[in-house]
């Protein structure tokens, strides 16, 4: 594409009618600058672009993106941001890839993960060739690749599209962070359908209030759009027990699906019964009402599970096939996982890092534990300070045996943080070991028969962040190796 034509996709008033060089590719990273790259200079948070545009011209960049002028001997536009611009030409770079694919954005504080598997389930049994891109990986058929964030930035986003587009997927199924929104990192993505999970709190290092963090998760759904394609309705299915679905409902011109077990709502789930092996539920629906099994337990894998079926049902899957798929979910990997490695007690890995999550997870365990509840549990570093104390709280309240310790330090004090949470527990029974591999050791050790042992805040994670540099490190590993030790 020669730069003539994409910058002309831009706002009319970026004047440019300088050389016009064939654009072979985009790329923000000087590093991966190919000749005929465009390279955007883009501010980040520990380093600015614009200090590497001499860099990428080095390396064979024909043009570069700026928010002011360089000195380089290649063309320089200039815009007001060039964030909100690569969102544009990345778009446009890429032939509008999203809008070639049936989309499905997921956006909430907890249960993102979960439901976009099992999403991506019912349409791959349905026949369909499905992308996944989330918290775990990208997944483009069976392929999967890293990746560094829920929700990549925008070119990436739309490079993905782009593959998926040419291997053929027909639906892609994605976790949508209050970051990336926040950002517009998924501005020019057009989805199809916008899935609400829960609203609690998370993240309030950034967005600073709850008020502030509800109003990123809602612009999902105020970017669906203001008019109607009855070939291709837009749909936005939303939690009805949760107070924010109002808000979002009241954002959008789509069509509404929601979705409960407590309050009344389009999907609701009634006559629910839980074992330590699964969950039955009579689910009520437009389409009648029907028996559901499935092999999760929890109320909070009850909301999974509706959500993914009202995505399903709205995109025009039939429910029979729906609870089919549904009923053979056996879990997601880091999330309510069993390490089973023989021995007479339970033991299990979940990602839980809000309070709202662990306080769901801990609650869920009492269901079904015989005995004492152990739960092993940190809080990050360089992340939310007000949820430790928090966190610490409810692991003391639903937990026999509550242990501290560190999750992701990052550049924080591991020792400092476990005073952020022992705040919030004065006066209560716990303990604090800020070696996280020994806090393992120490519940396992510790456990008789048939006491459960909750290892909470990491899940599928296989690396821990302290300082400057990261380790490898996986829950599931640590628990199996001392359970072989003991």
């Amino acid at each position: 594409m020669k730069l003539h034509e994409l910058i002309g996709y831009l706002h009319p008033f970026v004047d440019y009618k300088g050389e016009n060089p064939e654009i072979t590719s985009i790329e923000n990273d000087n590093r991966r600058v190919n000749p005929g790259s465009l390279f955007i200079c883009i501010k980040g948070y520990t380093v600015d672009g614009h200090d590497f545009a001499g860099a990428a011209v080095r390396n064979g960049a024909a043009a570069v993106l700026a928010e002011r002028e360089l000195s380089v001997n290649v063309p320089v536009i200039v815009v007001k941001d060039t964030m909100r611009a690569m969102a544009v030409l990345a778009d446009a770079f890429y032939d509008q890839p999203s809008k070639k694919l049936h989309v499905i954005g997921i956006t909430g504080t907890n249960g993102k993960t979960t439901t976009s598997h099992i999403i991506e389930k019912i349409f791959k049994d349905a026949g369909q060739k499905t992308g996944l891109i989330g918290t775990m990986y990208t997944k483009i058929g069976e392929q999967t690749f890293d990746v560094k964030n829920t929700t990549p930035e925008s070119l990436t986003l739309q490079k993905t599209f782009k593959k998926m587009v040419d291997e053929q997927v027909d639906t892609a199924v994605m976790e949508v962070s209050s970051h990336a929104l926040a950002y517009g990192r998924v501005h020019g993505t057009d989805y199809n359908v916008a899935v609400f999970t829960n609203l609690t709190q998370d993240h309030l290092d950034y967005h600073k209030t709850m008020d502030e963090y509800k109003k990123a998760k809602g612009l999902l759904f105020s970017q669906l759009g203001n008019t109607f394609n009855h070939e291709a309705p837009k749909f936005a299915v939303l939690n009805a027990d949760d107070p924010a679905s109002k808000d979002f409902a009241m954002l959008t011109a789509a069509h509404l699906l929601t979705y409960g077990i407590d309050n009344y709502a389009d999907l609701q789930a009634m006559n629910i019964s839980m074992t330590a092996s699964g969950t039955t539920f009579d689910l009520v629906s437009p389409f009648g009402t029907m028996k559901v099994t499935i092999q999760l337990i929890g109320k909070f894998s009850i909301y999974n599970v509706l959500a993914s079926i009202g995505a399903a049902l709205v995109s025009g899957i039939s429910l029979e096939a729906i609870i089919k798929s549904v009923e053979l979910v056996k879990g997601v990997s880091g999330r309510f996982e069993v390490v089973d490695a023989g021995q007479d007690f339970s033991v299990i890995v979940d990602y839980a890092h809000t309070p709202d999550s662990l306080e769901n997870v801990l609650k869920t365990v009492q269901q079904f534990a015989q005995k004492r509840i152990f739960c092993v549990v940190g809080c990050g570093g360089d992340r939310d300070r007000t949820k430790r104390p928090l966190m610490a709280k409810i692991a003391c309240e639903y937990a026999t045996n509550a242990i501290f310790t560190s999750d992701n330090p990052r550049s924080e004090d591991p020792s400092a943080i476990i005073k952020d949470m022992e705040e919030g527990v004065k006066g209560e029974v716990y303990t604090s070991i800020v070696d996280r591999r020994e806090a393992i050791q120490h519940a396992i050790n510790h456990a008789e028969t048939g006491d459960v042992i909750l290892i909470a805040g990491k899940g599928h994670e296989t690396y821990q962040q302290i300082g400057d540099r990261t380790f490898d490190f996986d829950d599931r590993i640590v628990a199996r190796e001392a359970i072989e030790e003991r």
